[in-house]
């Protein structure tokens, strides 16, 4: 196999064969740059009683799948506290392991940071960082390298947000956007919107705070809800990108590789995290001979090198193998607005979606396959000089489907 090319972004819907020709599964990620080692927790049992959002099965305790002939087992080895396998069309839960279980989230509720602010601003917006910008950022955060008295642009703080899980980028963001109070308000508004009522936030790029908790099933519809809009889509496929005068490359090992854990096939992002209280989480979407899967892992209990990835892995394995096979255990519901339409239809631009594809000059992307596939009866969808109309209302509640885009058509600026 060849050696592998530097390449930056990967549309959502790519197919396995583009994958495994443009990028070596012997990628490995620079030392400085490998993802920490989960830390130890003390050992909990989840809640008797959760959440039942989604499905009554979903608010109990342990695995939920309905084993019948012809479905293949779950891996035998999965020791995440949580854990979620959907199917991020259909919003059909596979299975699911404490679906519901409130936990702290680490970096993954920048998802969620991400889904409420990125629109506000336009790429092309820059920013002169003061000190006070910085301020508050816990000790140990995870840092892209942002410098007082230096001017960024917003595309720039996204590529720091989602490549390096910078919390010095975030800070910024949350600056330009009122505060860390008004982002944090911001963003659980959002959270309650997406119908994501096992979250709670206080910071607003997930860093461990007294009552800050998600779950697997709130972290799944942040990044469904995420996905759909364009930027976000690309800059949680970026694998490297220049940042200043430096290269650098997502810590979300499925996408970038590491020494033991190869490019999944098929993978278009979406976040990872680890903390003190909160060990190593993750939320990952990927693609395959027409299905688009989303996982959740949240704190295996197994602290081996890149363990989350490891059993993010399986799951999205055995989510392919299910498919078409597995019947639901639950279901991701639509986002309040989705269901108080009835059958209205909206269509919205934000700034952070509008500009080209490519998002200007320092990145690359990998080559999408050719042609286009329809999301299926009930989704409506335009995508034209960064507008997306959805239907969403009587539509969506008799079809179960979230208006997902259909990436296929876009071609990489060369």
């Amino acid at each position: 196999m060849s050696a592998p090319k530097k390449t930056a972004r990967r549309s959502l819907l790519v197919t396995s064969a583009t994958l495994l020709s443009l990028l070596s599964l012997s990628v490995t990620a620079p030392a400085a740059l490998a993802a920490p080692h989960p830390s130890a927790s003390p050992t909990a049992a989840p809640p008797a009683h959760m959440s039942t959002l989604g499905g009554v099965r979903l608010g109990q305790p342990g695995t939920q799948v309905d084993s019948a002939p012809g479905v293949p087992t779950l891996p035998k080895d999965l020791t995440a506290r949580a854990w979620i396998v959907s199917d991020a069309e259909s919003g059909e839960v596979l299975a699911a392991h404490n679906a519901h279980w409130r936990l702290p989230p680490a970096s993954t509720l920048k998802m969620l940071f991400a889904d409420t602010v990125l629109p506000r601003f336009p790429k092309s917006a820059t920013h002169k960082v003061a000190a006070s910008d910085l301020a508050g950022m816990g000790v140990g955060s995870s840092v892209v390298g942002i410098k007082e008295g230096r001017t960024y642009s917003v595309r720039d703080l996204w590529l720091g947000v989602f490549l390096r899980s910078g919390n010095d980028a975030v800070h910024v963001l949350a600056a330009m956007n009122g505060g860390v109070p008004q982002t944090v308000k911001d963003m659980q508004d959002h959270a309650d919107e997406l119908q994501a009522l096992d979250t709670h936030v206080i910071s607003p790029d997930g860093y461990d705070a007294p009552g800050q908790v998600s779950s697997a099933y709130d972290l799944t519809l942040f990044a469904r809800s995420g996905l759909q809009k364009k930027d976000f889509r690309d800059y949680c496929s970026t694998v490297r990108a220049t940042f200043g005068s430096a290269e650098i490359q997502n810590t979300n090992r499925l996408l970038s590789g590491d020494t033991d854990v190869p490019v999944y096939q098929g993978i278009a992002g979406v976040k990872n995290g680890n903390t003190t209280n909160a060990g190593a989480t993750f939320t990952g979407v990927a693609e395959r001979n027409g299905r688009v899967l989303l996982v959740t892992v949240m704190n295996p209990e197994k602290h081996e090198h890149n363990e989350v990835y490891k059993e993010a892995a399986k799951l999205l394995d055995w989510g392919f193998q299910a498919s078409g096979k597995v019947r639901a255990v639950g279901e991701l519901v639509p986002p309040r607005g989705a269901v108080q339409a009835g059958g209205q239809q909206s269509a919205g631009a934000s700034a952070g979606e509008a500009g080209s594809a490519t998002g200007g000059s320092g990145s690359k992307r990998v080559a999408s396959a050719a042609g286009g596939r329809s999301g299926g009866a009930g989704i409506a969808l335009g995508i034209a000089g960064g507008v997306v109309v959805l239907l969403a209302g009587a539509a969506f509640l008799v079809n179960r489907r979230w208006p997902l885009p259909d990436l296929m058509r876009r071609r990489p600026r060369p």
